[in-house]
């Protein structure tokens, strides 16, 4: 058997890798009540602050029909909210409905899994190291970004 060529391995070792992300999501999601798509609207949100439901369903890939029954799920389920613009009330901002209990019980979550990841990481790589993977992980990201418009772009034709 032929041995990989490394950017075929990287390759494969990036499927797993986004496998095990949406495992580790699904999990999370179903413990409190969420679909995976609710929880990465959440994080988007966190990470973005409030955005318009066109925003979301730009930033999330969905159509507009697709966004706007997941926010009123979302609503419903008092994780998210509308609220109008202060200056322009016909703009209408999604923002998530804080939740103390839910904070709560989902923040241990994610510092164990940083702690675990740092923990692994920094005692096998060197801050250069990984600078380098940080930068891969950087630069596949935008890939993976320019082919999922140019996908989308020729699904739309």
């Amino acid at each position: 058997m032929m041995a990989r060529e490394p950017l075929s391995s990287a390759i494969l070792l990036g499927r797993e890798l986004g496998t095990g992300m949406v495992l580790f999501y699904q999990v999370v999601a179903e413990r409190f009540g969420l679909t995976i798509m609710d929880l990465r609207c959440l994080d988007m949100l966190d990470r973005m602050g409030p955005l318009t439901a066109g925003q979301l369903a730009e930033q999330l890939g969905l159509t507009g029909g697709a966004i706007t029954g997941m926010i009123d799920r979302m609503e419903t389920a008092g994780v998210v909210q509308r609220e109008r613009d202060a200056t322009d009330r016909r703009r209408v901002y999604i923002k998530p409905t804080p939740n103390e209990e839910q904070t709560n019980q989902i923040k241990p979550i994610y510092a164990s899994l940083r702690q675990a990841l740092e923990e692994e990481l920094a005692e096998r790589y060197s801050p250069e190291a990984l600078a380098a993977i940080e930068d891969f992980l950087r630069r596949t990201i935008q890939v993976l970004q320019q082919q999922t418009q140019q996908l989308s772009q020729e699904t739309a034709k």
